[in-house]
C-alpha cells in the first residue's frame, strides 16, 4: 500500500514557515520568494483541508492543527539532514565539539580527556570556552554544552552528572602564624577572595551561621580558577567549589580548614539538543562523562572531601 503524502516541497515550506513564523523568513532560508512561500502554504492548506496558519496584521500563529503537524515534520527533516550528513561525510575523520566555562574545562574536564581520546581514538574532541550567558549550542556551533546551573533549560536534553558543596579553602601556610585559621569566626582576620558570579560569602556566612565578619571586602574575580589560583598563592580565603578543588586538595595546594560544607544549589549537566541526543558520539561522550563524575565522587569519598 502506497503511502498517501501531500506535495513534499509543500511540506518542506511549511515546515520553514512554522519555524520562522514568517513567510519571508522562511523564503530567505529556501532562496525563494515570499509569494512562493504563500503559494506553496495554500496548496498545502487546501490538499490537507485544515488551515495551517492564522494571518494576522502583526504577522503569522499556527492554528492548533498546523502546531500538531509541525513538530514531527521538524523532527523528520532534522533526521534527514542528519542522514545526509553522515552520508556525505562518512569518510571524514569524526569530531565531537563540547562547549563550557573555562573553569570547568581547564581544571576538571582537560585532565580527563586522555581517556576519552584512548576510548575514542577516532573522534577528535574539539573544546570551546565561553562566558555562562552565551549559547553555542542553539547556534549549532557545538554537538554538546557543559552547563553549571539549575537544569531548567527548555527544548534541550539535559542530563545531571556532578553535585558540589561549598566551602572556604585556603593555603596551607594560613593555618599557621599570628591568626592560624581554626574556627570560622577566624575569618575576619583574613582577606576573602570573591568568585563573581556563584555563591558569595555573605550567602555562605549565614548558611553556616557565622556573625562579625565583613563579607564584601577582598578582592573578586570573573573566573573560577583564577580565585583558586589566588588562594594557592596565599593571598586569602576562597569559597571553594567542590569539583573545582578537589584535585588542588588532593594535590596538598589547597587545604579545608573547617568542615562546614554548604551544598551549592546549581549543577553540571551535560546538554545535547533533543533530535541530537541519540548520536552515538554524543551518547558516548555523555556516557563517559558519567563514568568519570562516579570516580570523581569515589575519589572525593576515600579522601573525605
Amino acid at each position: 500500500m502506497g503511502r498517501r503524502l501531500p506535495p513534499l516541497n509543500s511540506l518542506r515550506v511549511f515546515e520553514a514557515a512554522g519555524r520562522h513564523l514568517s513567510f519571508t523568513q522562511a523564503g530567505e532560508e529556501l532562496h525563494v520568494t515570499q509569494a512562493a512561500v504563500s503559494h506553496q502554504i495554500r496548496v498545502l492548506e487546501e490538499w490537507l483541508g485544515v488551515l495551517l496558519f492564522q494571518r494576522l496584521k502583526n504577522g503569522l500563529k499556527l492554528t492548533e492543527e498546523g502546531k500538531a503537524y509541525l513538530e514531527p515534520l521538524t523532527e523528520v527533516f532534522d533526521k534527514m539532514a542528519e542522514a545526509t550528513d553522515q552520508l556525505i561525510n562518512r569518510e571524514e575523520v569524526k569530531t565531537l565539539n563540547i562547549s563550557t566555562l573555562s573553569s570547568f574545562a581547564s581544571i576538571w574536564l582537560v585532565p580527563r580527556l586522555k581517556s576519552f581520546r584512548d576510548q575514542y581514538p577516532d573522534l577528535d574532541v574539539r573544546v570551546v570556552t565561553i562566558d555562562q550567558e552565551e549559547d553555542l549550542l542553539s547556534q549549532g556551533t557545538v554537538d554538546v554544552d557543559i552547563r553549571y546551573g539549575d537544569g531548567r533549560w527548555q527544548h534541550v536534553h539535559a542530563r545531571k552528572f556532578l553535585t558540589e558543596n561549598i566551602y572556604p579553602v585556603c593555603s596551607p601556610a594560613l593555618l599557621e602564624g599570628s591568626n592560624p585559621l581554626k574556627k570560622l569566626e577566624d575569618l575576619k582576620h583574613h582577606t576573602l577572595l570573591h568568585d563573581v558570579g556563584v555563591m558569595g560569602w555573605k550567602e555562605w556566612l549565614e548558611e553556616a551561621g557565622v556573625e562579625g565578619i565583613d563579607p564584601s571586602r577582598g578582592p573578586g574575580f570573573t573566573h573560577s580558577h583564577l580565585v583558586i589560583q589566588a588562594a594557592i598563592n596565599g593571598e586569602g580565603v576562597a569559597l571553594g567549589r567542590g569539583a573545582l578543588v578537589a584535585d588542588a586538595l588532593a594535590r596538598g595546594d589547597l587545604v579545608a580548614p573547617f568542615g562546614v560544607k554548604i551544598p551549592c544549589s546549581y549543577s553540571y549537566y551535560v546538554v545535547s539538543n533533543k533530535n541530537a541526543s541519540d548520536q552515538p558520539k554524543i551518547r558516548a561522550f555523555a556516557h563517559w562523562l558519567l563514568n568519570e563524575a562516579e570516580k570523581f565522587i569515589s575519589m572525593k569519598g576515600r579522601m573525605g572531601s
